[in-house]
């Protein structure tokens, strides 16, 4: 009985078709008996009795329809372990996980920070993720743990298994542990276990296919290529750096903008399945990151521009929220698509999902102070490169930085994929009913968050208000003069300063002097 009982709790959606199926037979029933019970009729009251009776069949058939779809979207719902808000389960439903197995086929293009946040939201809707990454030593010095086991450089990889990872912070701690004691000092947990999947499968891809069912990880990471790549920039002026870390230094150095990026080796193949992962997605997401050193050196590697543009997948583009001093100063939307489409050729991005930009001015400066910017939004030029531009609210506060929303970013990666299905006619396909549903959810809990942080800035304001009211009148009154005296005696104090300053710096000169003069007067001893 208890599980009948489940079915009329809030969180299934589903009382409110049962009270439209039992409203239409009570109308139905009410129709055909007034047909039994009177005797005559006049056509008012004929064309009442029939009104009465097709309302009540409309309902009935309405509230079958709905409560069956419902029943279909629980089930789906319930097949998730990954579930968004998991008070809204109904646990006596049906296991299925094959159905999140069939799941949209996303692949995810990048690296860094950027690519991480996209992989976190992207793993609340389907299994089927491939995030492909970039390999390069960028010119760093090899670490201790990388000498001694003569490893490729992994980090990129290792932070998109903890972003793939059920639990991120307990896979972040394991990944990253550096261990400390004896035979075992300065080596890295990650690179340990890395290398002995290697060992054991033979082949680098397989052996993190591997590891993502052994960990219990959504999806799988795979190497843009696994040969070793150095990222070099050539500058406008035509100076070739051979370090990705020596490239914001040499660019501010010589004031000299970036020409184009390329790959040594220039003809460096791609890993395996990375092409095969391209050509099955029913979307390929680009960025945000590094647009010189974690985007487009993926997709300078031989085939997999080619295998983008051939692809019939959404391509779309996720843009960087601030300018990268050193990389991208003063870059607008459109130059970053430009820059793209310069590098890969057009036909690489078809969407373009960028910020709505409010943000608040106190974290702005604090980025302009290091130089620097909020991406200025070209919406015309950008449309000029042939892309279809998606207005979203992609970005939020984190700590002390700006950064992408992995849930907002989601949400607009699967809109499109669901819209694409309604087209298609497929509303009742799980699919689309697991993702319509998720959809509903990440969309409601959006919507509770830009609430929340709009009643703290309304309280903060607030506060700021109250405490000018609270300000006494004779403040008030002589505020600018109360300034003013301030100033003038901060003019005064910093005059003295100088003063104090300079006489500080007389007496040393005098000190100074009579030293030299001292010891020119002592003798030399002779030999």
């Amino acid at each position: 009985m208890k599980g009948f009982f489940r079915w009329f709790k809030s969180s299934t959606k589903m009382k409110r078709w049962i009270l439209l199926l039992v409203v239409g037979i009570i109308l139905a029933c009410y129709g055909m008996a007034r047909i039994l019970v009177a005797k005559t009729f006049d056509f008012k009251e004929i064309a009442i009795i029939i009104g009465i009776f097709v309302i009540g069949f409309v309902f009935v058939i309405l509230g079958i329809i709905h409560m069956q779809k419902r029943t279909l979207e629980l089930l789906v719902q319930e097949s998730d372990s990954r579930e968004l808000d998991k008070k809204a389960k109904v646990s006596s439903l049906i296991f299925n996980k094959k159905v999140y197995n069939q799941g949209p086929k996303i692949v995810a293009i990048g690296g860094g920070s950027g690519l991480n946040s996209v992989l976190k939201g992207l793993k609340n809707y389907t299994d089927n993720i491939t995030a492909i990454v970039t390999i390069s030593d960028y010119g760093e010095k090899k670490t201790d743990s990388r000498r001694e086991l003569d490893t490729l450089p992994l980090n990129d990889i290792k932070e998109s298994l903890v972003a793939l990872a059920e639990n991120e912070e307990d896979m972040e701690k394991l990944l990253n542990l550096q261990f400390t004691e004896q035979r075992l000092n300065s080596l890295n947990f990650g690179d340990i276990y890395l290398k002995a999947m290697k060992d054991i499968y033979g082949d680098f891809t397989q052996s993190i296919e591997k590891t993502n069912k052994i960990l219990h990880m959504t999806g799988k990471v795979l190497p843009v290529t696994l040969e070793p790549i150095t990222i070099c920039a050539e500058l406008e002026d035509g100076t070739v750096i051979e370090s990705k870390e020596k490239i914001p230094d040499m660019v501010n150095e010589k004031v000299s903008k970036i020409n184009r990026i390329f790959i040594s080796p220039t003809n460096c193949k791609p890993a395996p399945g990375v092409l095969e992962a391209i050509a099955e997605a029913d979307a390929i997401v680009i960025g945000p990151g590094s647009l010189y050193t974690n985007v487009i050196p993926n997709l300078l590697v031989k085939g997999v521009s080619k295998a983008i543009k051939e692809s019939k997948a959404f391509k779309i583009y996720v843009s960087n929220i601030m300018t990268e001093q050193g990389q991208t100063d003063n870059y607008t939307l459109s130059d970053h698509i430009k820059i793209i489409n310069e590098h890969a050729g057009k036909g690489v991005i078809d969407y373009c999902i960028y910020d709505s930009g409010e943000l608040t001015p106190e974290f702005i400066r604090k980025y302009n102070m290091r130089g620097q910017d909020l991406v200025e939004i070209d919406a015309s030029k950008a449309k000029a490169e042939g892309v279809n531009l998606m207005q979203r609210e992609i970005s939020y506060v984190n700590g002390e930085f700006i950064r992408h929303n992995p849930d907002a970013i989601a949400a607009s990666i699967i809109q499109l994929i669901c819209d694409d299905l309604k087209f298609k006619d497929m509303q009742n396909d799980a699919k689309y009913m697991l993702l319509n549903d998720r959809l509903k959810d990440a969309k409601k809990s959006l919507k509770d968050t830009k609430k929340k942080k709009q009643k703290e800035n309304k309280k903060s304001k607030n506060k700021k208000k109250q405490s000018k009211k609270d300000e006494s009148k004779f403040f008030k009154k002589y505020k600018d003069r109360i300034e003013s005296i301030q100033e003038s005696e901060k003019k005064l104090q910093e005059k003295e300063n100088k003063k104090t300053g300079k006489r500080e710096n007389s007496k040393d000169e005098i000190k100074n002097d009579t030293n030299t003069k001292t010891s020119d007067k002592t003798p030399t001893k002779k030999k």
